[in-house]
């Protein structure tokens, strides 16, 4: 064991503290990544707050983790010391279900271990997360990631960014479809990225007007306001694929009118409930409403050289650790353009100062 630093949160209602813990020594087949850049993504607010029931405390957030990499375990094959590394959300699984061997990590049929808010495998150690200075994973649950990239603005790919390229990559979206990203957010900008890429014609679906030009920056190439059902009736029954976004409770028969006959909207926003779905508006037209968690680790690897062919990174935010706690409450308020990430250098502050 050795001694690592971070900040965490002791309970639901408490600020997240200066904290001092320790990580396991390194296995043969771990990775010791020291953190340069992590993520603060709107999971870790909820995490903290016990808002999904389900919080273990001492908590160290943080599942949007990019470092460089000062050792490795002598069975390592991928890495060596000086590579840059990245961490998402998963930093085990069973290894052997049906969805492991499929290398669909994210839907172990035994449970995925989190990155924090979680327990190590076979025993009753918590896993800590990227608020901190280092972190030893498995070579396994590790991505490569590349130099050519502006390496603070690829952290929230490890979340956020895998949460929209999987569904765009499984409902195998491309050239000569019309996609539409609902909700321009953390997870929105990067879907409009990535479906744009993908060679798709992108409409931004949105509540807010004052959101369009910013939408049309990231590369959407029209904007649809919701609200106004003459807009929404000229898109009717147009569109070839719908990624969904809003984080909170929402009505989703609007936007399945959008749909085509046999096409899907995926949900990978709403962690709770939705209102009612009326079943007209899935039986007519056969269409599909299904959900997408992140991706397995292969897939991410994939997403992330997507990423440096093509110069895709996170419109972020950076902010010193000592601010965190501010983050946080702009964050309740969705005062960000699109995701804050942590400058872990700022750790050392608080090592001069104590």
């Amino acid at each position: 064991m050795f001694q690592a630093r971070g900040y965490a949160v002791h309970d639901a209602a408490s600020p997240l503290v200066p904290f001092r813990f320790s990580r396991r020594d390194l296995g043969v087949r771990d990775v010791r990544i020291e953190i340069l850049y992590t993520g603060i993504c709107h999971s870790d607010l909820h995490q903290a707050r016990n808002d999904w029931s389900n919080a273990l405390y001492p908590m160290v957030p943080g599942h949007e983790i990019v470092g460089r990499v000062v050792e490795v375990g002598n069975e390592v094959k991928k890495f060596k010391v000086g590579d840059y590394a990245g961490v998402g959300c998963m930093v085990d699984s069973c290894r052997h279900c049906t969805a492991c061997r499929e290398n669909l990590e994210q839907y172990c049929e035994e449970g995925a271990t989190w990155t924090y808010n979680s327990k190590e495998r076979g025993s009753d150690d918590l896993t800590f997360g990227g608020y901190s200075d280092q972190i030893v994973v498995e070579e396994r649950f590790v991505v490569k990631v590349s130099g050519r990239l502006d390496l603070k603005a690829v952290a929230p790919l490890l979340c956020a960014g895998i949460t929209t390229y999987s569904p765009l990559r499984h409902w195998q979206v491309g050239p000569g479809q019309k996609v539409g990203v609902i909700g321009l957010g953390g997870l929105g900008h990067m879907g409009i990225k990535f479906a744009k890429a993908l060679g798709a014609h992108v409409v931004m679906v949105t509540t807010s007007p004052g959101k369009g030009a910013d939408a049309s920056r990231l590369g959407a190439d029209e904007v649809v306001i919701s609200s106004d059902e003459a807009a929404m009736a000229a898109h009717a029954a147009s569109f070839d694929f719908l990624l969904n976004t809003i984080p909170v409770r929402h009505d989703l028969n609007p936007y399945m009118t959008l749909l085509k006959r046999d096409r899907t909207m995926a949900l990978v926003g709403v962690l709770t409930e939705t209102e009612p779905l009326v079943g007209v508006s899935v039986i007519f037209g056969r269409k599909s409403l299904a959900g997408s968690a992140i991706g397995g680790m292969a897939e991410t690897q994939e997403m992330l050289d997507f990423c440096a062919e093509r110069d895709i990174v996170s419109d972020v935010e950076i902010v010193p650790i000592q601010a965190v706690n501010t983050a946080f409450d702009r964050l309740s308020k969705n005062d960000v353009k699109y995701r804050f990430v942590i400058d872990m250098a700022s750790l050392s502050a608080d090592e001069a100062a104590s």
